[in-house]
């Protein structure tokens, strides 16, 4: 192998650390509500630049959250077996650069919502990363066993911050969807923390099922799907969405409360591979947000 070749095999791992830094899945997920919020606060098809602005935008708070978060963990990711590699455990990036790194998006992400899509979401996305990185990874994450339900507002706010892009203002439809990813994120967090709860256990962390029974961890799981469902059916009359929205949010609400039952049944009958269930109501609640905000982009066309 040349020199040249070495050298722009190490840029690209370089390059390849910075941005796993940035937890770019979870950047996916949050982007994939942005975009349908904003459908509806247009009532149609926004200015496609303001789309792209808001979504570059936010991309950059995002990774600036989640790089301060992987800086401040760094001890926690040590321990546990799935963060173990992340790059300020294997060496790859010095903390230093990743603190560094992490501003540097923040600041971008700021001055770029304040001057290309306007200054109320600039604060939003202040408040955003905020929320993140000193309510739930410094304050909330190593004291309390619900620290993902009241640190997970930051995950809400991509809601407010693509509704304020498009109306500068919110409204209750907006407060229904923050609401729908408020609600959502216990049944979609816990799960992960159940498979790896002896993780969480020896880094210290009191997440819910490290601190409770598996059955009582279904239960809160349940009583939060529950009223997520209700903020889903109250975006109806708030948002004025037809009937295709209105099916596809039942339909999701039979298949998903189901999933969550199932886990629930499991932990009763005390039979085994409760992570491999909770695991399936995981990968079912990422399912059941992409759809359900897909619904609100398409409902947003219809003629009826």
């Amino acid at each position: 192998m040349s020199t040249s070749q070495t050298a722009l095999g190490t840029v690209r791992d370089r390059i390849g650390a910075y941005v796993a830094l940035t937890k770019p899945r979870i950047i996916e997920l949050l982007l994939v509500t942005t975009i349908p919020t904003m459908f509806l606060a247009e009532r149609g098809l926004p200015d496609l630049w303001l789309v792209l602005a808001t979504l570059i935008g936010g991309a950059l708070a995002a990774g600036s959250a989640n790089a301060y978060n992987c800086y401040y963990d760094r001890d926690i990711d040590a321990i546990m077996n799935r963060t173990k590699r992340r790059p300020l455990v294997t060496g790859e990036i010095t903390p230093r650069n990743a603190l560094i790194f992490a501003t540097v998006l923040g600041v971008v992400s700021l001055v770029w919502f304040a001057f290309l899509v306007n200054p109320f979401a600039a604060w939003l996305t202040f408040a955003a990363i905020a929320l993140y990185v000193v309510f739930y990874t410094m304050i909330l994450k190593r004291r309390t066993p619900q620290n993902i339900v009241w640190g997970g507002i930051a995950g809400c706010m991509p809601v407010f911050i693509g509704w304020a892009a498009v109306t500068e203002s919110l409204s209750w439809a907006a407060v229904a969807l923050f609401g729908i990813i408020f609600f959502w994120t216990p049944p979609h967090y816990w799960p992960l923390s159940v498979k790896f709860k002896r993780d969480y256990a020896n880094a210290g962390v009191p997440m819910l099922p490290v601190v409770a029974s598996d059955r009582r961890v279904a239960v809160e799981m349940i009583v939060y799907t529950a009223a997520m469902f209700v903020c889903s059916f109250a975006l109806i009359p708030l948002a004025g969405m037809t009937w295709v929205y209105t099916v596809i949010a039942v339909v999701l609400a039979a298949w998903f409360g189901w999933q969550t039952w199932l886990m629930l049944d499991n932990t009763r009958r005390g039979r085994a591979k409760t992570g491999k269930v909770a695991m399936n109501v995981f990968h079912a609640s990422i399912t059941y947000l992409t759809v359900l905000f897909v619904a609100v982009a398409v409902d947003v066309f219809l003629p009826f």
